[in-house]
């Protein structure tokens, strides 16, 4: 694609548009217009035959806005050709934010037509490729409803995946994962009529550090027998948005040739209600011997990670990372845009937080805070599920799940929402995904070629 049929977006800072360099005519019609670089305005500049020759896009003051913003003009604009022209920075990212607002999901309708963008020059065009490949990915499998992405359909969609990419790949299903010591999978998965299964996936040189990424992969959550109201299941279909978000950043480290050897662990569950379900106050045994009492059957994603975290910390990996859609407390400590962190290195999450920040992914660090480990007490085994007396969830459910990891030399837990509840930057309304432009930035860093 050539700039020749394109039309330009022309970025303007706060305060900045004698900067813009536009001709008379289109500076008296932006003056007009009250336009002076507002963050995320988008003014379209009238050319002489009454067509459009252009737009104006307000870049905003670069502190208070994200470095996304650039997806707002995409998400705002018709079918057509542009290129980016003014103050737009860094033309990766403003490439890649663009590109991540022109995200549509219309499998179940027409498809939109969407604004096509001409890269500029001095972008990195394979860094703007795997990175919206990694999103979109994760979007669309979060967007896609139960009913077409249940633990079978999942499977077979991992499947493809990881055959894409060369791959190695194991699959323990239904009553295989007793014989293989993953109870509490099982037990959580039991109930549904299609089986619950753990995907082992595996990429890379044997001699390269260890990074496994384990994500949460319940394709419906109904809370089990403590079963949730109407309001709370709606969007019960993005709880495998960890594990979406998981095979995401996969995505982009095998694009990317890191030099790590990668292991990705997804456990596959529907949390149904069946005569078989488990049950508030039964206590199940896990994959590392630890007993666990069942305080809400509704706090199920941390049981089933709980044996994949064993699994993936018996091989001591130099980090264990997991992705999950696991605590409302979460959102409502922090809102749906910024996840909360928990990590074992303190240097680690601060480089996290900073290369989100950067990417307009942000993370912010909670803390692991080893009093509130009395709350996961049980008179009959060796923890709860559930914390006791409804404080401090997210941070129970992040003390929970450390509980099954000693080995590893950092363990980092991302609780995310994976879900816009309305259009942000770089981010339209629907399934998102959060922590892999983050994630990726620092191992890049740390493991890039």
């Amino acid at each position: 694609m050539s700039q020749t049929q394109a039309l330009p977006i022309i970025a303007v800072a706060q305060d900045a548009l004698e900067a813009a360099g536009l001709g008379a005519a289109h500076a008296q019609w932006a003056a007009a217009n009250d336009f002076a670089g507002q963050g995320g305005r988008l003014l379209a500049l009238p050319d002489a035959q009454g067509g459009v020759a252009g737009y104006l896009f307000g870049m905003g003051d670069g502190k208070t806005g994200s470095p996304l913003i650039l997806g707002l003009a995409a998400s705002s604009l018709p079918e057509g050709d542009y290129y980016l022209e003014g103050a737009y920075g860094d033309a990766t990212l403003a490439a890649l934010a663009f590109r991540l607002g022109a995200y549509r999901f219309d499998n179940y309708r027409k498809a939109r037509p969407v604004p096509r963008l001409v890269l500029p020059a001095d972008a990195d065009a394979g860094e703007v490729e795997r990175l919206v490949g990694a999103a979109f990915l994760a979007r669309d499998l979060i967007n896609t409803p139960a009913n077409d992405l249940g633990p079978d359909a999942f499977d077979a969609a991992i499947r493809e995946f990881a055959k894409a990419r060369n791959m190695q790949l194991r699959a323990i299903v239904g009553d295989e994962l007793l014989a293989a010591n993953f109870p509490m999978i099982h037990a959580v998965g039991r109930a549904a009529p299609q089986a619950p299964r753990l995907l082992d996936l595996s990429w890379g040189d044997e001699s390269d550090p260890r990074i496994t990424l384990v994500g949460k992969g319940v394709t419906f959550d109904t809370g089990g027998l403590d079963i949730k109201t109407a309001a709370g299941m709606l969007l019960m279909k993005k709880d495998m948005g960890g594990a979406a978000n998981v095979l995401g950043l996969a995505s982009a480290i095998i694009s990317a040739a890191l030099k790590v050897r990668l292991r990705v662990l997804i456990p596959i569950v529907e949390n149904a209600i069946a005569g078989d379900s488990f049950r508030p106050g039964d206590v199940l045994r896990s994959r590392d011997g630890l007993t666990v009492e069942i305080g809400n059957t509704d706090a199920e994603g941390r049981l089933i990670l709980a044996d994949a975290l064993a699994l993936a910390d018996e091989e001591s990996p130099e980090l264990l990372l997991a992705m999950a859609t696991l605590t409302g407390a979460a959102r409502v400590a922090l809102g749906p845009e910024l996840p909360a962190l928990y990590s074992t290195d303190d240097a680690l999450a601060r480089d996290l937080m900073a290369a989100g920040l950067r990417a307009g992914d942000p993370l912010w660090q909670m803390p692991l805070w080893t009093p509130y480990e009395a709350m996961l007490k049980s008179r009959i085994a060796n923890l709860n599920n559930a914390g006791s007396g409804g404080f401090a969830g997210s941070i129970t459910a992040a003390l929970f799940m450390k509980r099954f990891v000693r080995n590893a030399k950092a363990w980092v837990h991302l609780d995310i929402m994976a879900w816009s509840p309305e259009a942000r930057p770089g981010r339209p309304f629907g399934g998102t995904d959060q922590g892999i432009l983050a994630v990726y930035g620092v191992l890049k860093q740390r493991y890039g070629q």
